[in-house]
């Protein structure tokens, strides 16, 4: 058993808690529960205990079940009982929805409840559960909880009550730092907020009527929604204009080739990005630090110039609103020449995050791009992972980001796809046409130059779509 730190004191604590559902494998429930630990400490919050139900289905009004439910609000000091709901008598008949679920209850046993406190009188049917030495002042499920079910948790916990969409949407608006960033978080932030700003009692600055304002807790609940409605299609509207101008600079960088990374949050795309391009992009080890697109050029310089984005990381359940309002890092990903999968390979979920970056790629139309999958963080395998993981993806192409040889194996990997391409001819080139040598010294990679008395002869390499093109401008007249 873990001994309750005295470190957590004066500090925001949480417990998690999930419910499994039939078709969710244990092993996909501590995954998804993992995940959520490292969004909420993300946030800064300590988790002081997880707790996990295997139903049939949610409970409707709680989630879970009234012993688990009580089992909860022991973390929390709550009575884990809400005034004036009920549960419907268990189907006896039905063994998959009876108190079997009860019997299922699984405590996570790296946080085990703590020891119940108090005489027998103060673990009445009132408050079942006594305290538990370890408390926390914030609850989070990994899920999404309806405006009945917040305003129920609550009730029963006593403690404010947030579900994994609000935290995700927490940890966005607090890294968004550009002018789109920002509006972009507050769109989805609101859409969010509008139908809980009448359920939760225990977040004060959640029930105010705008992001970001103080709110107005006496106004009427149609005029708080009005407010919001209002400031998202002001919010829109604002976007449109800032969108139309990227639209214009991805036209412009449209003749450069661009590769993207793309990939789960944290996989260690800044870092690459970094390397690649000698730029300053931020580099936290942390989830969703990077939330602006940001397009730099590969150095040392090359031919052709290639152009390298960084790109807001993925993770499941990624709500549909924020996938919506980011649709400038995906418009970016949809204009790349070369995708680069981004994967923590040191992580044991790094397969099915491939796939939630691949399943989102492919809905916006992107399996038609060319792709590579690098596995990063080599440098915290073992050998023998290491060997396993080369079987199992033989054209991926395995670095450590920290690493400068790798590094440059990457980079050699990249030019060499885009060489690979390109044709290699040679052409005369008339001497009264001669604007057209400087703007093919633009566009290919000039290998040979040499004059006569018709014009010069160059032999470049090329992509076909440019040879095309000086070959029209060279019928003209």
């Amino acid at each position: 058993m873990i001994e309750p730190s005295n470190d957590n004191k004066g500090k925001k604590t949480t417990v998690l808690f999930s419910v499994q559902t039939h078709g969710v494998s244990d092993e996909e429930n501590d995954s998804s529960l993992l995940e959520l630990r490292r969004l909420v400490k993300t946030m800064g919050l300590n988790v002081v205990a997880t707790l996990s139900q295997r139903r049939s289905k949610p409970e409707t009004g709680t989630l879970l079940g009234a012993g688990k439910l009580k089992e909860l609000a022991g973390y929390t000091g709550g009575t884990g009982i809400v005034e004036g709901f009920s549960r419907k008598s268990p189907d006896k008949t039905n063994n998959d929805e009876t108190d079997d679920d009860e019997a299922r209850d699984n405590m996570d046993e790296e946080y085990p409840a703590g020891s119940l406190t108090g005489s027998d009188e103060e673990r009445s049917n009132d408050n079942p559960m006594a305290k538990n030495s370890v408390q926390a002042n914030v609850v989070v499920y990994d899920g999404e909880i309806s405006t009945k079910q917040l305003k129920n948790l609550e009730q029963a916990t006593g403690v404010e009550v947030l579900d994994r969409t609000g935290v995700i949407l927490e940890i966005f608006s607090r890294h968004a730092k550009s002018r789109e960033a920002l509006i972009q978080v507050e769109i989805a932030k609101l859409a969010y907020l509008a139908p809980r700003l009448r359920a939760s009692h225990v977040g004060g600055d959640r029930q105010g009527g705008t992001l970001r304002s103080k709110g107005s807790g006496e106004s009427s609940h149609e005029l708080d929604k009005r407010r919001i409605r209002d400031r998202i299609t002001e919010l829109k509207l604002r976007l449109v204009g800032i969108r139309k101008e990227q639209d214009r600079r991805r036209s412009r960088r449209r003749e450069n080739l661009q590769v993207s990374l793309v990939g789960y949050t944290n996989a260690g795309k800044s870092s690459l990005m970094r390397k690649l391009t000698g730029s300053d992009v931020l580099v936290q080890d942390k989830l969703f630090a990077t939330l602006d697109t940001r397009v730099k050029s590969m150095q040392p310089d090359v031919f052709p110039p290639i152009l390298v984005s960084d790109t807001v990381g993925f993770i499941k359940k990624l709500p549909h609103d924020l996938v919506a309002s980011f649709q400038s890092t995906l418009d970016e990903a949809l204009a790349a020449s070369l995708l680069l999968f981004m994967v923590d390979a040191s992580d044991p979920a790094f397969r099915s995050q491939l796939a939630v970056t691949q399943s989102v790629l492919k809905e916006i139309g992107g399996e038609e791009i060319p792709s590579r999958i690098v596995l990063n963080k080599i440098d915290k395998l073992t050998a023998g992972e290491l060997e396993a993981l080369n079987r199992e993806f033989p054209d991926g192409i395995f670095i450590s980001a920290h690493n400068l040889e790798d590094v440059a194996f990457l980079r050699k990997k990249i030019l060499e796809y885009f060489e690979s391409n390109m044709i290699e001819t040679t052409m005369v080139i008339p001497y009264d046409k001669g604007h057209l040598l400087g703007q093919l010294r633009n566009k290919a990679g000039i290998i040979n130059e040499s004059y006569d008395e018709t014009g010069t002869e160059v032999t470049f390499k090329t992509f076909p779509e440019t040879l095309t093109w000086l070959q029209k401008k060279m019928d003209l007249n």
